[in-house]
């Protein structure tokens, strides 16, 4: 099985050419993030992620995490890898100085973290949790606890988990009943249940520190009444060593489809002892701290798509040119590489171009994060806080949807062989199909869309990205390769911008028809921005290659990319605007119990 090599080139030109990290780097937070430091980082990423965590990949699918009585072993290998994961500093890398974090920005850390993603999922999701409850310790923590818990977090000897689900409570948070009760000391007894908890325990840290939702007594009902503590698995002595077991434990695994190394668990608390949970925030305001935790999760699920898919694309193109099957009509070749067929061609570069897209669109959410928190200038913090609220919802769905989606093409690719697990194509299949479900549904992440989001500072943020995006398109270079991108991103934008203002007075008026129509134009918004951080691409290449940059072939391949792009892609949502703006009527009109 052909193991995984990070698009290094391409994620340097993403980063530079297409979203203009230049932009974060500039500011004085971020100014040690020179061009030499950031190429050191997205090389030294890359050997890491081939060499040190790509191997764990297979192996650890077919041997999976297993728990022995409380404890949760993980596969062989795991261990090893993560230890050298956080001793050189892979875990740190966007951390908080103070703590002993590198301080570099999110958008260079969203592109190391792809590639762990395409190495291994299953591991990648150990970090993404610790990330998540580092975001919440910082935002709602108090000195003393972000004292106690965040340089460890930071460095990696310690991971995160976040805990909301349970049997009764899955999207409905609020349906939780978990209980907490206050005690003299000012901690808290929890007991309860959660499931799906991933990496609820493991082999891999000393420590593993949860977040998890409960109810007070006498709370008000729903996400009004809830709160989030902190429950460490070994409770923390005055002088920082370990003490005691907590009572926290996993008492299963989950058996899944996919994912297989990384443990799932069903945990239990305050079943067996005490156990001992500290207040992170208000008591009833346990929601917003835990949407802390999810926005973060939500951006880095969108990327661990885009991992997927990138990972699927390496493995199908050196499938098709090793598989030699049937003539070519293209070249006359009697027996060739399955690769000069079309319709394979037609497969791989849908993968390659959707992939490409959907990476700069996270890149994007991610360097709106940066600014929308450190540039001096309030206003443009402002507007990139609200760019970066339209976008995290587009970056999860599109990005996940994508990632199973061209898992599937890929295995297409593979024709029968990819059926057989052997071929490795089958486990990212697999891997890939929990990414639209886990940390909000896309669905919800569209109803977040159309309901949330486009009505934020009255439609100010989505109106002055698609009048950056026309503005564009406009100054396009009026030639045959870029008349077909700026003619879809065109017809995308202004078709997106008359769903976007139908849906929002729907919003008001009849709620039903809004979150009818909102997965599709989840789509089509998505794509649309694709289409033009592509034609962003497509238009620096154009500009090196005239300028006399020697990488003729790797420019040219950027342009190729957007006009598909833009000719295949593109008008495969144009048709959403009519399903958009139908209404609910007919999604409604047969009865349930008709419906069998």
């Amino acid at each position: 099985m052909p193991e995984y090599i990070a698009p290094v080139k391409e994620m340097k030109f993403t980063l530079s050419d297409v979203i203009g990290i230049s932009d974060v780097t500039k500011l004085e937070l971020y100014q040690d993030a020179t061009d030499d430091i950031i190429d050191a980082v997205l090389t030294e990423a890359a050997k890491f992620a081939n060499e040190v965590i790509s191997p764990t990949n297979f192996s650890g699918d077919k041997e999976a995490a297993n728990l022995n009585g409380d404890s949760v072993t993980t596969a062989s290998g795991f261990k090893e890898a993560y230890k050298s994961y956080s001793e050189n500093g892979w875990n740190s890398i966007c951390g908080n100085p103070e703590f002993g974090g590198q301080g570099l920005p999110q958008t260079l850390g969203i592109a190391v973290m792809e590639m762990i993603d395409s190495a291994n999922m299953a591991f990648s999701l150990c970090p993404i949790l610790s990330g998540s409850a580092i975001e919440a310790l910082e935002a709602h923590g108090t000195d003393e606890q972000r004292s106690t818990y965040l340089e460890k977090l930071i460095s990696g000897e310690w991971t995160g988990t976040m805990n909301l689900t349970e049997p009764q409570a899955g999207s409905d948070v609020g349906a939780l009943v978990t209980k907490a009760s206050k005690q003299p000391d000012g901690s808290y007894h929890l007991k309860g249940q959660k499931i799906f908890i991933t990496y609820g325990d493991h082999d891999m840290t000393e420590n593993i520190i949860h977040m998890v939702l409960a109810r007070l007594p006498d709370a008000p009902e729903g996400t009004r009444g809830i709160s989030l503590f902190i429950i460490p698995k070994y409770l923390i002595n005055d002088d920082s060593s370990l003490g005691k077991r907590n009572g926290a434990y996993p008492v299963s695994l989950e058996h899944k489809m996919g994912i297989m190394a990384s443990p799932t668990c069903v945990m239990a608390y305050g079943e067996k002892e005490d156990c001992v949970g500290y207040l992170l925030g208000e008591e009833n305001k346990g929601m917003s701290a835990m949407f802390t935790m999810m926005n973060n999760a939500r951006l880095s699920i969108g990327v661990q798509g885009i991992g997927c898919s990138e990972r699927a694309y390496q493995m199908a193109l050196d499938y098709a040119k090793e598989r030699v099957q049937g003539k070519s009509v293209k070249t006359g070749n009697k027996k060739a590489p399955i690769i000069e067929h079309p319709d394979v061609r037609r497969m791989l570069m849908t993968i390659k171009a959707s992939t490409e897209g959907a990476r700069a669109l996270t890149y994007l959410n991610a360097k709106a994060i940066d600014l929308g928190r450190c540039h001096p200038d309030a206003d443009t913090a402002e507007k990139y806080k609200g760019l970066a609220d339209l976008l995290t919802p587009l970056s999860k769905a599109y990005g996940t949807d994508l990632g199973f989606e061209n898992a599937s093409l890929a295995m297409q690719v593979f024709g029968g062989m990819g059926y057989m697990e052997e071929t490795g194509i089958a486990q990212i299949v697999r891997d890939a199909r929990i990414n639209p479900i886990y940390e909000g549904t896309n669905g919800i992440q569209a109803m977040d869309l159309v309901g949330r989001k486009l009505a934020m500072n009255n439609g100010k943020h989505w109106q002055s990205l698609m009048a950056e995006m026309i503005d564009f398109a406009e100054i396009l270079p009026k030639s045959d390769e870029f008349n077909i991108i700026r003619k879809n991103l065109i017809k995308a934008t202004e078709h997106s911008k008359e769903c976007a203002l139908w849906l929002a007075q729907q919003y008001k008026e009849n709620m039903s028809n809004s979150l009818a129509g909102s997965v599709p134009f989840l789509r089509l918004l998505s794509t649309a921005i694709c289409c033009y951080l592509m034609a962003k691409g497509a238009h620096a290449a154009k500009t090196r290659l005239e300028g006399g940059d020697p990488d003729k072939g790797f420019l040219q391949s950027k342009i190729i990319t957007a006009r598909f792009y833009a000719e295949q892609i593109v008008p495969t949502v144009l048709s959403l605007k009519s399903a958009i703006t139908s209404g609910d009527e007919l999604f409604f009109a047969i009865n349930a119990e008709n419906m069998s």
